[in-house]
């Protein structure tokens, strides 16, 4: 067979297939035939090389097109980010089971591959970012701040507490393609402008007043023609979504409340004067001293020429401050290189310890007052440059007394001792949900607490502790629905916790025909009342086209008088914010003639009305201020706009493949 195989392949037609065989081995390795690695990929993204735009995606010209790829990591990182942020903007109303819908993964999936997209049209365009940039940028960021300026520490604080924790240069890195993908969108959105007649049309819009009447028309009488058999099994088999019963669950809880625990005994006196000598520094105002000073700055890596020039110019100054009728304040004025306090006179108010550098606090806690006049100190060197400093007065520190702070120990006791109880009867029931999990009872003997019980109850039930959204989610979790088992204690209120268990559980289902018979028949007469009153509002909107006014329509229906409504503004909703919005579409009145127009409540009824004036918004009544903030919303939302059109032109230069199978 070898032999055989030796002749077959030394011909041409063996070539041939060895050169087919050869090429994509060459190209992608033959570990791809041989190893089939698994898809890690949840979207991938490519795009043609920007010498050649128009470059096919078929093979071999695909070669040259650039790729981004999504991988299920990069997507997790993402998504853990997005749930962290959303859990704490909803607090307990956050319910994990929606956050990880199908549809809220998308979203996110969406918003990183338009990131996706940015990033390879910035690569394409040549979009580099440099150092000096990305230091700035960091520089800027206000949660690396303290007292305004940029932190080391707190910078790499931040980093090490994200999450995921990041080293610094992993964050350069994420700035700086997060730069690069955002520099060219920034600028677009940044560069949209709102022109005089777009401000003015706008303010014409959301200004305008409208002079109307409205005439309510009451339903008509039920009809009490009977409703068929086949009509009831139509309708029923046509809204069958309205005829489910709802999932509920019927709770069994224990509340631990700190306000229903009996009151502590009394505290002990000798236990508080105990408690007062350990916490005595509580009740200490620390020594404060009210200092000026001039500081001479120069900078710590100055040459030594400079750094002596600084000095002898301090100490001149110390001279001239200690002169008898010297003013400290217009000297710190004149010469202090401090910003921040050179034009108040060098003032740095109460200054305790803590708050200075550590030269200037010892400097400064060393002076002495000479009487009641200032002190004045020798030049005194930080890393900001020299300074002169004048002590002007010393509160002293000082001790409360026992009985100063009696009474406040005696409260705090207190609470310090109903917290006690209560965390000791917290303790004694979770230990017993440990030893049963699946029974109150015993959490009750132990406790002496009560078992009640709530419900049946839906996810739109507000009663009781179902008012509390962290209940409502333990309530509906499906390991609690599957196994019954008791709850971590969960806290409604401050001290004030419950421990539950779903006792019984309905899923949602269907309601049988013969069960919501009356409800099916009672939807039907609604509908055919609704359908009548909306078909007698259509007519007599017909008279009012041909010229008949609100009023005689009125007159001849036997309805009350058309309510009269001047300077209705667009968004109120009076009565129902679909009448409004109907009355904001209706044309304004031509002639001198009202518009007429009607709308449907929520309930079935029916409003004519008539427009008779329109009065547009003027520009020119309201302030600088809103017009300027009116002006910055309208260029958001345009450049926001401006952003999204740039994003998608881009995703359609390029393609984007989606494996949901890993999301």
């Amino acid at each position: 067979m070898l032999q055989t195989l030796r002749e077959k392949s030394s011909g041409l037609l063996g070539t041939v297939v060895l050169v087919i065989l050869i090429v994509p081995l060459a190209l992608f390795g033959i570990d791809q035939y041989l190893v089939q690695p698994g898809n890690n990929t949840v979207a991938r993204v490519e795009a043609p090389p920007s010498w050649w735009s128009s470059a096919p995606s078929w093979w071999p010209a695909s070669m040259l097109w650039q790729s981004e790829e999504i991988t299920v990591d990069d997507f997790r990182t993402r998504f853990d980010q997005v749930r962290q942020q959303t859990r704490e903007q909803q607090g307990d109303a956050f319910d994990p089971r929606v956050f990880e819908g199908q549809d809220n993964k998308r979203l996110v999936l969406q918003a990183l591959i338009d990131q996706r997209v940015q990033q390879l049209a910035a690569s394409g365009a040549g979009v580099v970012v440099g150092d000096e940039m990305v230091r700035k940028t960091i520089r800027e960021i206000p949660a690396f701040h303290v007292d305004g300026e940029f932190n080391t520490e707190r910078y790499q604080l931040a980093l090490a507490s994200q999450f995921p924790p990041q080293s610094p240069k992993q964050f350069q890195q994420t700035v700086r393609e997060n730069l690069q993908q955002t520099l060219v969108p920034v600028a677009l959105s940044g560069s949209n402008f709102v022109t005089g007649s777009e401000l003015q049309r706008l303010v014409r819009l959301m200004g305008e007043r409208r002079d109307v009447h409205m005439l309510f028309l009451p339903l008509p009488e039920q009809e009490v023609e009977a409703v068929g058999d086949a009509e009831v099994q139509a309708w029923y088999q046509s809204h069958i979504a309205d005829f489910r019963a709802p999932e509920t669950v019927t709770l069994e809880y224990v509340e631990v409340d700190a306000s229903d625990v009996p009151a502590p005994p009394a505290a002990d006196e000798a236990a508080l004067r105990a408690r007062y000598e350990a916490e005595k520094s509580r009740f200490a105002t620390q020594e404060e001293r009210l200092a000026s000073h001039i500081l001479i700055e120069v900078d710590a890596d100055a040459d030594q020429a400079t750094q002596q020039a600084a000095q002898e110019k301090a100490a001149a100054l110390a001279v001239q401050a200690r002169a008898e009728g010297a003013d400290f304040a217009a000297l710190a004025r004149e010469s202090s290189d401090d910003i921040g306090s050179s034009d108040a006179g060098g003032d740095l108010g109460w200054v305790s310890r803590g708050m200075m550098v550590g030269p200037f606090e010892q400097a400064l806690f060393a002076m002495t007052l000479n009487g009641d006049a200032a002190g004045v100190s020798d030049p005194v060197r930080t890393d900001f440059g020299w300074h002169v400093i004048q002590l002007r007065e010393i509160k002293a520190d000082d001790v409360e007394s026992f009985e100063q702070v009696r009474d406040a120990l005696v409260r705090e006791q207190a609470e310090l001792d109903r917290e006690r109880a209560v965390n000791e009867l917290m303790t004694r029931a979770v230990d017993q949900v440990y030893k049963n999990p699946n029974n109150l009872g015993g959490v009750a003997t132990t406790t002496g607490l009560e078992v009640q019980t709530l419900g049946p109850v839906t996810r739109a039930s507000n009663s009781g502790i179902m008012a509390h959204a962290a209940v409502k989610r333990v309530a509906f979790d499906e390991v609690r629905i599957q196994d019954g088992t008791i709850s971590d204690p969960i806290e409604i209120g401050p001290g004030h916790h419950v421990l539950l268990r779903v006792a019984k559980h309905e899923p949602e289902r269907a309601r049988p025909l013969d069960e919501v018979r009356d409800d099916v028949v009672a939807a039907i007469q609604a509908d055919r009342t609704q359908k009548a009153a909306k078909a007698r509002a259509e007519a007599l909107l017909a008279r009012l086209g041909k010229g008949e006014t609100l009023e005689a329509i009125a007159e001849a229906e036997g309805l009350p008088a058309p309510q009269p409504m001047p300077g209705v503004m667009r968004g109120m909703p009076l009565p129902d914010i679909a009448v409004n919005q109907a009355m904001f579409a209706a044309a304004p009145p031509k002639d001198d003639k009202p518009t007429p127009g009607m709308a449907e409540l929520p309930g079935g009824n029916v409003v004519l009305f008539t427009i008779d004036a329109v009065e547009p918004g003027d520009i020119d009544t309201i302030s600088e201020f809103e017009r300027t903030t009116l002006e910055e919303q309208l260029r958001q939302v345009a450049g926001f706009e401006d952003v999204q059109a740039y994003t998608a032109a881009l995703r359609k230069s390029m393609q984007v493949t989606v494996f949901e199978e890993n999301l």
